[in-house]
């Protein structure tokens, strides 16, 4: 797996194989090779490098320096290849990324930039689809949705053929010799290459991948291209116009439906239109020897949609940067692209863009819609720089319950009856919590359980006022804590040196061993409960923030999931929140036909609470607002996507009554978990844990349609196959709180007919906790804070 070893970074240029064996000399910065790229193109002086400009006060700023801890094991041989990939071993990867599947296991499943899809044919001679070993390009309408079981109003999935081959764009070239390889993998965007065997080092096809790309840009080097289209082929093909040395073709799928191809020949060669011609139902043929870009589009507009194209055509995207200021509570964050060409540049936004869009860019929004696999209605923007507004940052929020409306210096104050009931169950709680066992096998379970024991500690000190309870507490949490942070527990963490990661070793052998985690799934959920607990060891006793490793431990988890630093050595950045799509995705190297998912917001929304807590902690003030950021995106996103009002307008009107999605897949919507089909499950995952949060994430409209639609009426106590079991219940009951605390309080303080079972409460929480969030949440509203 590997030894321990200095981890130091080398200036010079690096020795790398191409997609033939060969090995060169190339540039070890991604913009040389990006140059290099576009100078075979003829891009030699049009590049705007607007991703370069950072603002002063940007909150995106180094953690703490790169440096792997003595503790750490440094591991060279990580189970998954890095298939197809040119970029030197000293890159860092983004295991998460929507890209990921152009470089796991066969590369051939599809990437989704929204609002369209592509991915490699390979040669596939699948039923009903058209071998290719070029570029498939998919979009989906509303006529395309599949749903699965259910009757309508209500369906348990809804998903789309992700192998829809709209436009396929290839050359004659390419045949079973054709290899894929990807570079300049950045955090939203990577280049994919088609490469034949052939003495040349260039690759023959060179397709820049962004999220939210307007077209589908195709850069061909002494090609001969084909375009095609699958199922029963073209059904027309007009004759091309000339747009001054652009040809534009206009062209109907063999679904009918409307694309424009536009032909973009480099500047020192020579091209005419009529050579791309109709050779049979499905395909169109051009010349030999092609350089020049071939960029597609669907077009639902007729000759208004037309007119947006023709201006945009000719320029395209390789890069974006995001940046972000924040001033007290509101936050501004921006993409600012890296356009090639000189036309103005069209991006693609999501509903929840369009909702947060920078007033100054309101007249940029174009009347062009196309629909997105998961996330409703796309609208193309003129922008080389997106800017969007969150003005209600949760800054005011600590460790105690809270309301978007609380002050910053509120305090709750607790009827006496209520802290003399919490005060003697947390005494059971925390002798339970200081004799059980962490849990051994698993991250996940063992970051639930010190969190919990955290919070129990910090009800002890800061609700109930019991100094000496809490210090023999907080002393056995640490030394639960001093294990971890030495890496002496029974799977210790390695420095994964291949993807650039910390890593379980339980999953070497094992892929499925802890979730995934040693192939990065679920790094945010794990880790961010360590983080949690951190944070209430650091607020409880700063003086534990200066010993030892603790403070550099935790930042080194942070950096794992969430690094800040834009060109950092070894970690991604931003590893698992994808700020384009405005939430966390869980896979990591996982090749998957429907690609990335999560199914538990809430625990994506409390790693995000988790880094901004710690930042406070440890004076952190951009950590701090990053988290508070990412907590008013994800608020956002999920009220889009996950969390679904009757009028919710994004997802389809026969899944909303589910209320919430269950797992959101980029292609599909599947009402389920990865562990059950309960309803107590589905909608429980995206509850836990209950925390400050949650009041922010999941707003009180919501809460109580969902509550009245799946669990009033006592079916939230209900046992039998549909019925909320064990630690589900008290869940559910916890969440109450954020409509009716008073139920939710009588509920942890009676139980059920004055009979109360401690396996009603989740692993990760408490009945001390539960009773201080419910009372608390109460004593908001009843003072109208």
């Amino acid at each position: 797996m590997g030894n321990k070893q200095s981890k130091r970074r080398d200036s010079s240029l690096s020795i790398v194989s191409d997609a033939t064996g060969d090995t060169s000399k190339v540039p070890r910065t991604w913009r040389g090779h990006r140059r290099g790229i576009l100078s075979s193109f003829g891009y030699r002086t049009t590049v705007e490098m607007l991703g370069d400009e950072v603002p002063p006060d940007n909150i995106f700023t180094p953690i703490q320096a790169d440096n792997i801890l003595s503790q750490i094991p440094i591991s060279n041989h990580h189970p998954v290849p890095r298939t197809g990939i040119e970029d030197n071993d000293l890159r860092t990867l983004h295991t998460n990324s929507f890209y990921a599947n152009a470089f796991l296991r066969d590369q051939n499943q599809p990437i989704w930039t929204h609002p369209y899809s592509i991915w490699w044919g390979k040669g596939s001679l699948d039923p009903g689809t058209l071998g290719t070993w070029g570029i498939n390009v998919g979009h989906v309408e509303k006529a395309d949705l599949q749903y699965g079981p259910g009757e309508p109003p209500k369906v348990r999935c809804v998903f789309n053929n992700p192998r829809k081959q709209s436009i396929i764009l290839s050359a004659a070239e390419l045949d079973s010799q054709t290899t894929l390889t990807t570079d300049t993998h950045l955090p939203f965007s990577v280049n994919i290459n088609l490469n034949v065997q052939s003495r040349s080092r260039e690759p023959k096809i060179t397709f820049p991948v962004v999220q939210g790309m307007g077209f589908v840009t195709a850069g061909y080097r002494n090609a001969m291209p084909t375009v095609q289209t699958g199922g029963r082929g073209w059904v027309e093909v007009e004759k091309p116009v000339m747009l001054g040395r652009t040809a534009k073709y206009r062209v109907k799928d063999f679904d009918g439906r409307d694309w424009l191809i536009y032909v973009v020949p480099l500047l020192s060669t020579t091209y005419d239109a009529r050579q791309l011609v109709q050779i049979d139902a499905s395909t169109l043929l051009g010349p030999p020897a092609f350089q020049g870009t071939i960029q597609v589009a669907r077009n639902p507009l007729g000759i208004r949609g037309e007119a947006i194209y023709d201006r945009a055509v000719g320029a395209f995207v390789c890069e974006a940067k995001l940046t972000a200021i924040v001033n007290e509570a509101k936050a501004t964050y921006s993409f600012s692209y890296t356009k090639i060409g000189t036309s103005p540049l069209l991006m693609w936004a999501l509903p929840h863009h369009i909702q947060s869009l920078d007033a100054e860019l309101r007249s940029h929004v174009t009347e062009l819609h196309l629909r997105t696999s998961t996330k409703g209605m796309a609208t193309a923007v003129w922008a080389e720089k997106l800017t969007f507004i969150e003005p209600h940052l949760p800054v005011t929020m600590s460790f105690g319950p809270w309301s978007p409306t609380m002050g910053a210096n509120a305090k709750i104050r607790y009827p006496p009856d209520t802290l003399a009931f919490i005060s003697s169950t947390a005494e059971r709680d925390l002798r339970r919590a200081m004799t059980e066992p962490i849990p051994p096998d698993s991250y996940y379970y063992a970051g639930k359980t010190l969190a919990k024991f955290a919070t129990i500690v910090w009800v002890i000190k800061d609700v109930l006022g019991n100094d000496e309870v809490a210090s023999t507490g907080l002393a056995k949490l640490k030394h639960e804590m001093a294990k971890y942070v030495a890496n002496q527990q029974r799977y210790p963490l390695y420095y994964d040196n291949s993807w650039k990661g910390v890593v379980s070793n339980a999953g070497f052998n094992d892929p499925g061993a802890d979730f995934g985690n040693t192939h990065y799934n679920d790094h945010h959920f794990h880790f961010g409960y360590f983080v949690y607990t951190s944070a209430v060891i650091g607020y409880l006793d700063l003086d534990w923030l200066t010993q030892g490793h603790n403070k550099a431990w935790t930042n080194m988890l942070v950096k794992d999931f969430a690094e800040s630093e834009y060109n950092g050595r070894d970690y991604p950045f931003q590893r698992s929140f994808d700020w384009w799509h405005g939430h966390s995705w869980a896979k990591g190297l996982f090749e998957s036909a429907d690609g990335k998912d999560q199914e538990s917001t809430s625990e994506d929304g409390f790693a995000s609470y988790a880094v901004k807590m710690w930042g406070k902690v440890i004076g952190d003030a951009n950590m701090e607002k990053r988290g508070n950021l990412m907590l008013a995106v994800q608020a956002r996103s999920f009220n889009n996507y996950f969390y679904l009002l009757s009028n919710n307008p994004v997802q389809p009107p026969r899944f909303v009554p589910n209320k919430v999605t269950g797992i959101l897949f980029e292609n599909k919507i599947d009402y389920t978990t990865y562990f059950g089909d309960n309803p107590a499950l589905i909608h429980g995952i995206h509850m836990v844990p209950l925390n400050p949060a949650s009041s922010y994430l999941r707003p009180r409209a919501f809460v109580k349609e969902e509550w009245g639609a799946m669990f009033s009426d006592g079916r939230a106590l209900r046992d039998g196959p549909d019925g909320a079991h064990g630690g589900w219940r008290g869940i559910l009951h916890a969440n109450l709180a954020l409509l009716d605390p008073k139920a939710s309080f009588a509920f942890f303080r009676d139980g059920v007919s004055g009979h109360w079972d401690d396996g009603w409460i989740d692993g990760g929480a408490s009945r001390t906790w539960c009773l201080v969030w419910a009372a608390g949440l109460g004593e908001l509203v009843r003072s109208g804070r």
